[in-house]
């Protein structure tokens, strides 16, 4: 079973376990997306949560629902989920980071050289 943050409602993680899927290529644009039920059983959560992140993906343009054939990717969902994951880390994530180093006392130069530092160890 998943690890679901308690803190947060968990359709809304599954939407954005979705849109992370679709930004890395693990689910191409025009493909099919697991039905409700599938993913439900596989995720081990009720089927009216996965239907409730699946419809918000419709809304926001990401998926489009094909009568009879189920959820598919919509052209260009790529991009506007990523536009939309930048959006939700500026708003939501990128606040409490910086409330994080103010807290710590850290420094902008000490955090820059440690980027450069895991930059060059990826690389």
């Amino acid at each position: 079973m998943p690890d679901w943050n308690k803190d947060r409602p968990i359709y809304r993680q599954l939407k954005e376990k979705i849109e992370y899927m679709i930004i890395n290529g693990s689910i191409q644009e025009g493909e099919a997306v697991p039905s409700v039920r599938q993913v439900a059983g596989e995720e081990r959560i009720n089927p009216l949560t996965v239907s409730r992140a699946y419809q918000l993906l419709v809304d926001d343009g990401i998926l489009e629902a094909r009568r009879g054939l189920g959820m598919f990717v919509t052209q260009g969902a790529a991009n506007t989920a990523l536009v939309q994951a930048r959006e939700t880390f500026m708003n939501e994530e990128w606040p409490q980071i910086c409330n994080t180093i103010r807290q710590l006392g850290l420094q902008p130069d000490t955090l820059m050289k440690n980027i450069d530092t895991k930059r060059k160890r990826l690389t």
